[in-house]
């Protein structure tokens, strides 16, 4: 079974246009048996709506919880493995996901292209 970590992005998918994500990765997302949410994405997210830049319909924590996700915090292990990530990607949040990502053993779902460089497992949107 699948073990799923959300980027920020399908995240907001998920709050204000779930078609936006493709059936076959709701599909997957569906039958995952854990789907996580970091913290980093909580972070990100209240960052952005906090500048004007975002709008959520649901806080992230309400999110999470009524689609019965898992919540991922961020561990010093975490941050250190970022200091080992090539600069492929030099966005912090998403490259403490990549960090996640690896240290936990989750596929990664995300629109970001970009990511899959990392050579980590990558479902995209």
């Amino acid at each position: 079974m699948d073990r799923l970590l959300l980027d920020s992005n399908v995240v907001v998918y998920l709050d204000q246009n779930p078609g936006r994500v493709v059936q076959r990765t709701r599909d997957r997302i569906d039958a995952a048996s854990e789907v996580y949410v970091s913290a980093v994405t909580g972070w990100e997210l209240s960052i952005k709506q906090a500048t004007g830049a975002l709008k959520m319909i649901t806080p992230v924590s309400s999110l999470v919880g009524a689609l019965g996700f898992l919540e991922l915090p961020i561990t010093i292990r975490h941050g250190e493995a970022v200091r080992t990530l090539p600069m492929i990607h030099r966005d912090p949040f998403d490259r403490l996901l990549v960090a996640q990502s690896i240290e936990e053993g989750l596929t990664l779902v995300t629109s970001d292209s970009r990511l899959i460089r990392y050579g980590i497992p990558i479902l995209h949107v």
